[in-house]
């Protein structure tokens, strides 16, 4: 068994580094640490239990990542922030990420246009507020 630890992190430009036991910081090498073809890849990942692919039943049951959720990220914002941005009250804005409640279909043509135009959208209510 190999006992060597190798610590990583990101940096905020998104590379990553390694981290030695001085606190000094090294790239990683553009080569992979242990280049695969595809053949061993599909390999590797049909003899885990944990990576293999799922059958079609399977997929079915998967909890879903809430679509709101990827694109409040997307935008690097808060659950307060998109909700105080985009007027959409708090705790709805949880429960759909959650996955307790999903939005109604006037909601999700509204979450589609921010994902389209999230600072056209964002002027747009500004305008709209009463002065």
């Amino acid at each position: 068994m190999n006992t060597n630890i190798t610590t990583a992190k990101t940096r905020s430009d998104g590379t990553v580094v390694e981290v030695l036991a001085d606190g000094s910081e090294r790239a990683f090498p553009e080569q992979p640490m242990r280049p695969m073809t595809e053949a061993e890849i599909e390999a590797a990942a049909a003899a885990d239990p944990d990576a293999r692919p799922m059958t079609a039943d399977e997929l079915k049951k998967v909890r879903r990542i809430p679509r709101i959720k990827t694109l409040r990220r997307a935008l690097g914002l808060t659950q307060e922030e998109f909700a105080g941005r985009y007027h959409v009250p708090l705790g709805m804005l949880r429960d759909w990420e959650q996955g307790r409640t999903v939005p109604d279909q006037p909601t999700r043509a509204y979450l589609t246009v921010i994902a389209h135009d999230p600072d056209g959208v964002c002027r747009a209510l500004q305008h709209s507020q009463p002065t």
